[in-house]
């Protein structure tokens, strides 16, 4: 099996009609569409150079965000008047394939994927030969998501697992530094250079211990999500002497084969997830490191199912194995196939090809 055209396949295969892309069919938990693995999603299919797929998917989330344009204003008047800001107010994390919020209790506020939606609409403009015209046709939505991270991004909000939503976490910042960094070459806004030499500054000055970056402010682990300050959000260059630190950390403390998520990880025991473990080879391949690059390439393409389906995460070098047990009677094995590890596959062979 030809797992690149597999995994490309697969991704285009579930994208609804509407453009976006449920996190994986066959998980009941993960039939909403996160503005982060979708964006990545959609960036695996823009290098595969599926550019309406992509397209499909940017309009999604501009329509989203319309739809939910008024809750940011809502937040910006009570914030003049001095009124707290709950959790609920803000712009949710997901969205059903339709646009709707979820009823569910979830951790909703999720700075990231705004920062990740503006990185890949600049990825996805660049590939086009329309680009400014596709560039108007969603402006609206770009330019709120701006104001929307300039105005919280020192917020704490809950991290990429969806966890600790009472701290302020690096790879956040990294993905809303990279949103704004790159959307400000297709749509100036004097506010934004400021803002990311503030972000820059404030992760220097408070997101790094012992040499190297931490994974949120008052929690000095290493977490795998810390990538992002290299790739592909570029707060931070690959060789930069606090990066180098971490991922020596990563490869230390969580690298097993595959790549788990962080230390104390207990979501099905801790496992070692493909997706991170394809973006430690993203990160490799910037740093010049091809064949352990390819290592992980391997490693992952052995992750593969009989079917070609990768799951979010598998149970190697589990880091509490007593903990899987009740996860699985939870939920069922891990979701298979998960569309972000597809994504990550994709963008990670895509990169070994081209190099």
């Amino acid at each position: 099996m030809n797992l690149y055209e597999f995994s490309i396949g697969l991704l285009k295969q579930h994208q609804v009609p509407g453009g976006s892309f449920p996190a994986s069919p066959a998980f009941s938990a993960y039939q909403y569409c996160w503005l982060r693995d979708g964006t990545f999603t959609a960036y695996a299919l823009d290098v595969a150079g599926e550019r309406e797929a992509a397209a499909g998917y940017y309009r999604w989330v501009h329509k989203t965000i319309i739809r939910h344009l008024h809750k940011f204003y809502t937040l910006l008047a009570r914030r003049q008047r001095g009124l707290p800001l709950s959790a609920e107010l803000f712009w949710h994390c997901r969205y059903t394939t339709d646009s709707w919020e979820g009823s569910e209790p979830w951790g909703h506020f999720q700075l990231d994927g705004y920062g990740a939606y503006l990185w890949g609409v600049a990825e996805h403009v660049k590939r086009r030969a329309d680009g400014d015209e596709f560039l108007t046709e969603i402006q609206e939505s770009l330019e709120a998501t701006v104001s929307y991270l300039l105005e919280f991004w020192q917020e704490p909000n809950f991290d990429c697992w969806e966890e600790n939503g009472d701290r302020v976490h690096l790879s956040t910042l990294a993905a809303v530094y990279g949103g704004l960094q790159r959307i400000s070459e297709l749509l100036p806004d004097p506010r934004i250079a400021p803002a990311c030499a503030e972000i820059r500054a404030f992760v220097e000055r408070h997101g790094v211990a012992n040499g190297r970056f931490i994974k949120s402010l008052g929690n000095p682990a290493v977490d795998a999500s810390l990538l992002w300050l290299t790739v592909p959000f570029d707060l931070f260059a690959a060789d930069d002497a606090r990066m180098v630190r971490t991922v020596a950390a990563i490869e230390a403390d969580l690298c097993t084969g595959g790549v788990h998520r962080y230390p104390s990880d207990v979501f099905y025991g801790g496992g070692a997830w493909p997706l991170l473990t394809a973006w430690l080879g993203w990160y490799y391949l910037q740093a010049g490191q091809r064949e352990r690059a390819q290592e992980l390439l391997d490693w992952v393409e052995a992750q593969a199912d009989e079917r070609g389906c990768l799951p979010e995460q598998v149970p190697e070098g589990l880091l509490f194995p007593e903990e899987r047990k009740r996860w699985v009677d939870q939920w069922g094995e891990p979701a298979r196939p998960l569309l972000w590890a597809h994504a990550m596959y994709v963008v990670l062979k895509k990169e070994m090809m081209r190099n």
